[in-house]
């Protein structure tokens, strides 16, 4: 490996973060490659069918960002690695409550500073090969494969949902049409995905180039109708080899002193780099990163080496990536209504290696990890979201509704009643029919983040996991009579999940295997409609409203649809409101008779946290603070 340093700067306008102190910024390039006849490296999918250099190797490069301790005698000797979501960092967004930025730059750009105080150095590195540049995005260049220097041509689909009535419209295409030639694509619209099939005629649709279409709009579909485009293809990126850019990335900084041209590790000291620890936090796509990283056995590097030591893997549900795959599309994730089709979602679903009672299939996220000694500690965290989109309940349950047990080395936490991404994702969905859910729970992350670190470096065992289970009632069907959602006037729960079945991919569209579908389950709720299992935060524990992980889609979105999002139903400011519009839920005149009962109980549900590790004292007095502003409103 070779590194190409572009610039080293100050970080966050020169601010001291405690007994750590200021921190610095280092920018630049990696260039590697990787053996292709190597074992740990046999299972990327078309890396035999690539340029190969003098050596026989083949050649890639990623783009790197590094924070560091200024002083690292001042770190902890620990890498946090943030797993890029399309070239973009969370981290500082979701542990820190930093803007989302890509490139960091003034004193507020930290944060609350969190990472930062622990110590950490954090990083990030490209391993998405189709990222466009722009934004400050983190890039990989990732090799096309080829058959003997020809092109490699397949039939691939792409589904397009524009959510706006903009007519024509341009769409963009996951790769280059293999010839510009109508007759060689199908393009067809349905209002929803169980819905037949309407094609679209030619003189309705052109390529603009062979990288993007325009579509005339037929009337009768609104802007939540799916648009399906399948045609040929070429030039398949091994996407893949993104996995092992990461591995070996890592490893490299985390075991070696200078690259092969002798440019020091930007994170030695002394004679070696001042790491001894690697915790790895990947959310949503990268979430699902880490789980597929971990399945196909990439934690181990070249050496045998344990590459993380700790995973934290949040709101990823029960899927992987549809990264190493012929002609990859890694963006892509299956919910209710949008990307159903695509693989990255089938078994195995569970941490422990179980047999599939759907395939017959014996196998599990760890199954290599366990089989080189080379698994981390891992804590999964899910939004409710993430039970009705991502099918959360398949981390704990078979394809039939059995219970699977976690291995010792796995905890699991559901933020109760809280939605994918939490409240500030919101923005991002102006098509919502109910209010969105405000709640956040970025605060317990924070507490998590130092019992993972706990637990991989010193074996102290983390808090229990809490994750609704069959076995205690609290995960149930998904139908309104098992869920027992309260009738709160105006609001109508649709009982829909995002189902699966076996797939399968041998033809174009794929399609479910008839009687062959899974069981998915919800978190039971209580009578406000506020979930009863996972990590409570005070705003559940201490409710103003019911807090859903579902919402609906608007009309003209395709209505009744599910989206990426929860919902809140604020209660009754009266008993009088209450039994005027017939709600059933207990109004917060009645619940909180002053604002001084409703603040001592937010400050008894935080501390409750606190003595269980589930929060950090600091964020104690955020969450009163935050209260005491929503009581005065």
């Amino acid at each position: 490996m070779k590194l190409e340093i572009a610039r080293v700067e100050e970080a966050f306008g020169g601010v001291s973060f405690g007994a750590v102190g200021p921190y610095e910024k280092v920018i630049g390039r990696a260039f590697a490659d990787v053996d292709p006849t190597h074992p740990l490296n046999a299972g990327i999918v078309n890396l035999g069918n690539t340029l190969r250099n003098a050596a026989g190797r083949v050649e890639y490069w990623c783009d790197f960002y590094l924070l560091r301790p200024v002083d690292l005698r001042k770190g902890s000797r620990r890498i946090f690695y943030d797993v890029l979501n399309r070239g973009n960092k969370l981290a500082l967004n979701n542990l820190n409550d930093a803007p989302r930025l890509n490139d960091p730059i003034a004193a507020g750009d930290a944060g609350n500073g969190f990472l930062m105080r622990q110590g950490y150095s954090l990083l990030w590195s490209g391993w998405q090969g189709d990222v466009a540049p722009g934004d400050d995005r983190l890039r990989a260049e990732l090799p096309v494969a080829t058959n003997h220097g020809a092109p490699i041509v397949a039939i691939s689909r792409d589904e397009f949902i524009f959510e706006h009535s903009h007519n024509p419209v341009s769409a963009p295409l996951s790769y280059p049409a293999h010839r510009l030639d109508q007759r060689e694509a199908t393009l067809t619209v349905r209002q929803r995905e169980q819905d037949p099939r309407t094609p679209i005629a030619p003189d309705r649709w052109r390529y603009v180039s062979a990288s993007r279409i325009e579509i005339t709009r037929p009337a009768g579909f609104d802007a939540g109708a799916i648009y399906e485009f399948i045609y040929p293809v070429r030039d398949p990126i091994v996407m893949g080899l993104g996995f092992a850019a990461v591995r070996d990335f890592v490893a490299f900084m985390r075991h070696e002193s200078t690259d092969a041209s002798g440019i020091p590790n930007p994170l030695k000291h002394d004679s070696r780099p001042a790491v001894d620890y690697v915790l790895a936090y990947g959310a949503s796509q990268s979430g699902r990163f880490l789980r597929d990283y971990l399945w196909q056995g990439f934690n181990e590097d070249l050496n045998g080496r344990r590459v993380f030591d700790g995973v934290l893997a949040s709101v990823a549900g029960s899927r992987k990536t549809f990264v190493n795959f012929a002609f990859a599309q890694p963006g892509r994730f299956s919910r209710q209504h949008e990307d159903r089709l695509f693989p990255g979602d089938q078994f195995p679903f569970s941490y422990a290696t179980t047999t599939d009672p759907i395939t017959g299939r014996a196998d599990g996220i760890l199954a290599r990890c366990d089989a080189s000694g080379t698994g981390p500690k891992i804590m999964q965290t899910e939004g409710s979201t993430d039970f009705w989109q991502g099918r959360a309940s398949l981390l704990v349950t078979d394809g039939k509704g059995d219970e699977i047990p976690l291995p010792a080395n796995v905890r699991l936490y559901l933020f109760a009643s809280i939605q994918h991404g939490g409240g500030s994702v919101a923005a991002n969905f102006p098509f919502n029919h109910y209010p969105a859910n405000p709640a956040e729970y970025g605060a317990v992350h924070r507490a998590l983040v130092v019992a993972l670190d706990q637990w991989a470096s010193s074996e102290v065992p983390p808090p229990p996991s809490h994750f609704p289970r069959v076995s205690d009632g609290t995960l149930v069907g998904p139908s309104p009579e098992s869920y027992g959602f309260p009738p709160i006037p105006g609001v109508i729960y649709p009982g829909l999940v995002n189902e699966l079945s076996e797939i399968a991919y041998g033809a174009q569209p794929p399609k479910p295997v008839s009687g062959r579908k899974y069981l998915i389950l919800v978190p039971k709720v209580d009578e406000d409609g506020n979930e009863i299992a996972g990590v409570r935060v005070p705003d559940m524990t201490v409710p103003r409203g019911t807090h859903t992980g579902w919402n609906l889609r608007r009309q003209g979105f395709a209505e009744g649809e599910l989206l990426l999002l929860g919902s809140y139903f604020p209660f009754p400011a009266t008993k009088k409101d209450r039994i005027s519009s017939g709600d059933p839920r207990q109004s917060l005149e009645e619940r909180y008779p002053t604002g001084g009962h409703y603040l001592k109980a937010i400050a008894q549900a935080a501390e409750t946290l606190q003595q269980s590790r589930l929060l950090l004292a600091e964020d104690v007095d955020r969450i009163v603070k935050a209260a005491a502003a929503r009581a005065d409103k």
